[in-house]
């Protein structure tokens, strides 16, 4: 006789089936946000191009079953029909900046968009960090800002193409200091945290080296930039 009782492995094929069916449509998206604030003309000063890389990913079979257990294990495991719902970073797109006061001209550029009716932001826009200085910085913008111990800093934008859309790219915006953070720490400390003390201690100093080095680029861009002003 066919089992009829929902068990966590049903639950989990019939959600990688939902992404395979989605994936086309996912990355069709992703591609065209990945564009459109990558190489936007708006985002250059000086001739010069503000955003120093970018990258977009979409989540793949392995992944989203290790994300889905992960979350059951947590007690807090996600159903089929939740899918678009709860899990909305199945299309992610990172754009990497150099300075962070130019954060605002992507920040303007995205809320240029949303205003325009062509996006949606599925929810108030998210600035993650450890740092108090940057975390002020980050109030100055329609951002809920969160202070993590974790040492994590990023921007985050859930971007919808209407409202009523299942699909749903995750933005990350951050600064190339952030970025070598970033990575260091998912390499090691992600998902599952080390367990290694010399390891844990490492990623926090890297962490503080990261925030004294994006101060440092900001200076250097000030001073700079009052070198090249008439008069100067």
């Amino acid at each position: 006789m066919e089992n009829l009782i929902p068990t966590p492995q049903n639950d989990d094929d019939a959600i990688l089936a939902l992404l395979d069916n989605m994936k086309h449509e996912l990355g069709i998206f992703m591609d065209g946000v990945l564009r459109y604030l990558g190489d936007h003309p708006d985002l250059r000063v000086g001739g010069k191009q503000i955003v120093h890389s970018y990258k977009s990913r979409l989540k793949d079979r392995e992944h989203l079953r290790t994300k889905l257990a992960r979350k059951r294990s947590q007690g807090n495991p996600v159903l089929p029909e939740d899918l678009f719902r709860r899990v909305t970073d199945l299309a992610g797109v990172r754009i990497i900046h150099l300075f962070q006061e130019h954060f605002s001209q992507i920040d303007r550029l995205i809320r240029r968009k949303v205003d325009a009716g062509d996006w949606v932001l599925g929810e108030r826009a998210k600035a993650y960090t450890w740092d108090p200085e940057t975390a002020e910085y980050f109030r100055g913008f329609d951002l809920d800002v969160m202070q993590k111990p974790t040492s994590y800093t990023s921007v985050h934008y859930l971007i919808r193409p209407r409202e009523d859309s299942p699909i749903c790219c995750e933005v990350q915006v951050r600064t190339l200091f952030e970025e070598i953070w970033g990575e260091v720490d998912h390499q090691i400390n992600y998902p599952v945290p080390t367990k290694n003390l010399a390891c844990g201690e490492q990623i926090k100093v890297l962490s503080k080296l990261v925030g004294a080095g994006s101060r440092l680029l900001d200076s250097l861009h000030r001073v700079h930039q009052s070198d090249r002003e008439p008069g100067a």
